[in-house]
């Protein structure tokens, strides 16, 4: 069976949909690990509840490449598959990249390559879209900028606050992401340049 990572940073409701889609069968796989670089994040306290390794691994005042290095250690003991990154708030190395070349995923709360990093509801609402969504993306060396594994659209409707376009975002974030991963584990696309191709 292969083996997850989930890196998080804070309240861990997408590891929570991948742990749940586990436990009802609907997705074949194992999490062996739960890190976060925030010691207080709530998905720890998931994870553990699940029974779920969860380590926090801090990373307040370390260099970027110094914590991915410390990552990597962690995550090499663990012989994991495939590194979701589940709300988490760090931008990796190009090191940690290179190490899992097309072996990381995240989610991302915008259609990509619209409204990339931090705040990306806010950033919908600002420019008056009427359309946002979520992708799942390859993670490469650049931000939000690898290639697009699936995406789901929501409408924006003209009396939205961030608190309900994300409300609504997070639905499909939920059914996308486990799909998502079933289709990477089981080797069902092929990379071509930037295009995602699906078999």
């Amino acid at each position: 069976m292969k083996r997850l990572a989930i890196l998080l940073s804070g309240r861990g409701s997408n590891f929570d949909a991948i742990a749940e889609n586990i436990a009802k069968g609907s997705l074949d796989a194992s999490i062996g690990i739960v890190i976060s670089n925030r010691p207080e994040a709530r998905g720890l306290s998931l994870a553990r509840e699940r029974g779920i390794p969860a380590l926090a691994i801090s990373s307040k005042g370390l260099d970027r490449e110094v914590y991915d290095h410390t990552l990597i250690q962690t995550l090499r003991q663990q012989e994991v598959d495939l590194i979701c990154l589940a709300g988490y708030t760090r931008v990796l190395s190009a090191g940690f990249v290179r190490e899992y070349a097309n072996r990381i995923l995240n989610i991302h709360p915008s259609l990509l390559p619209a409204f990339p990093g931090l705040d990306a509801q806010r950033q919908a609402l600002d420019y008056g879209v009427k359309l946002s969504g979520c992708t799942v993306h390859f993670v490469d060396e650049y931000l939000d900028a690898g290639p697009v594994l699936l995406q789901a659209a929501v409408p924006v409707f003209d009396d939205d606050t961030v608190a309900t376009l994300s409300t609504r975002i997070l639905v499909e974030e939920h059914r996308i992401y486990s799909e998502a991963i079933r289709l990477v584990l089981q080797g069902d696309y092929r990379i071509e340049g930037r295009r995602v191709v699906l078999k």
